[in-house]
């Protein structure tokens, strides 16, 4: 790995780390720099804000998660829907950072990106959704137009887990003084929920 890519990943680790422990508006260049070898105007050498370095973490965090999909794909020759949506939902539900991630307002990440660096974040969510789409295509009797309509009911479901799945005691407590009556499941009842109502 070359220096500058040493330092990129440095960065991302920092991130990576301060995002476990705390929310995105409360996450600084100054904050990243601080868990980095190096000062806060070198960041600005690799990243130009800080919506490039979540991005450049969402990409990775893409990857990691089509690696396991595409690993559906490769280790089974055939799966029911009920098998494929178990599968499914055990690859999501130990991905809590990528399904906060989705949760955010990907207009702002997005628009505060270099192009370029936008490219590379979307060449990741590619390879999301080609994994997904490959493992549909294979394992389902489906048209071209219903793989389609599957993709692009599945992704933007991913977008709500996260915050149907993990609440805090407020959120709790504000629930039950205005009275409803919602019922709490885990990140892997409602991905696996989702992905057997989407498989029809």
């Amino acid at each position: 790995m070359e220096h500058s890519d040493l330092r990129k990943e440095e960065i991302i680790k920092a991130c990576r780390e301060l995002y476990d422990k705390y929310q995105f508006k409360d996450i600084t260049m100054k904050l990243i720099s601080e868990k980095t070898s190096f000062s806060r105007p070198s960041i600005y050498n690799y990243f130009e804000t800080k919506e490039e370095i979540f991005l450049a973490l969402f990409a990775q965090e893409y990857d990691k998660w089509a690696d396991e999909v595409m690993d559906i794909y490769n280790n089974n020759e055939k799966l029911s829907k009920d098998e494929f949506a178990d599968r499914l939902a055990k690859t999501i539900q130990d991905k809590e950072r990528l399904l906060k991630l989705l949760s955010m307002n990907m207009y702002d990440l997005e628009e505060n990106s270099r192009l370029e660096r936008l490219i590379q974040f979307k060449g990741s969510y590619k390879k999301a959704v080609h994994a997904v789409k490959k493992c549909a295509e294979k394992f389902f009797d489906m048209s071209e137009k219903e793989v389609t309509e599957f993709l692009y009911l599945f992704f933007p479901f991913m977008f709500g887990i996260y915050p149907y799945t993990v609440v805090t005691q407020k959120q709790k407590e504000a629930m039950d003084k205005a009275l409803v009556n919602y019922q709490y499941y885990s990140i892997y009842d409602m991905a696996y929920m989702g992905i057997r109502k989407l498989l029809g």
